[in-house]
């Protein structure tokens, strides 16, 4: 054989053995799971988040180590270490927050599904259509 057919059999060998199956694997493998990464307005607010993070926190190390005195490359270097550490924070503050809105808008979604399906929440037409002519009376009587 050729070195070109043992590599080919060598790598299906290879292939077969990363073939296991994953632990745990019996779900729904094609399941849309509510994250932040998957909310477009919250994936588009988290990342102006870090960068606006980034931005903030390199433009202040800068100009507090400027006015400092410190000297010219310690302020680079503060202020790329200050975008940095800004960066992340943004980033740790934006996803926790949009983590929070995110369950509170599947929150609401449940409970709107959850409700009767009533296309008319009017509560003057409710109670007409209820059969009560108690509102219809005194709206009458009000009138005169």
């Amino acid at each position: 054989m050729s070195k070109k057919a043992d590599k080919s059999a060598e790598k299906a060998k290879g292939e077969e053995k990363g073939k296991k199956k994953k632990k745990g694997g019996d779900g729904v493998s094609g399941a849309v799971v509510p994250s932040v990464a998957n909310h477009p307005r919250a994936r588009y607010q988290v990342r102006r988040a870090k960068g606006w993070g980034g931005i903030a926190g390199f433009v202040i190390a800068g100009y507090l180590s400027y006015k400092a005195g410190v000297p010219t490359f310690d302020v680079g270097v503060r202020a790329l270490v200050a975008g940095i550490v800004g960066y992340m924070l943004a980033w740790m503050c934006a996803v926790t927050v949009w983590r929070h809105l995110v369950l509170a808008e599947l929150r609401v979604a449940l409970e709107r599904s959850e409700q009767t399906t009533d296309p008319d929440l009017i509560p003057a037409r409710a109670q007409k259509s209820a059969g009560d002519p108690a509102p219809a009376q005194a709206a009458a009587a009000a009138g005169s």
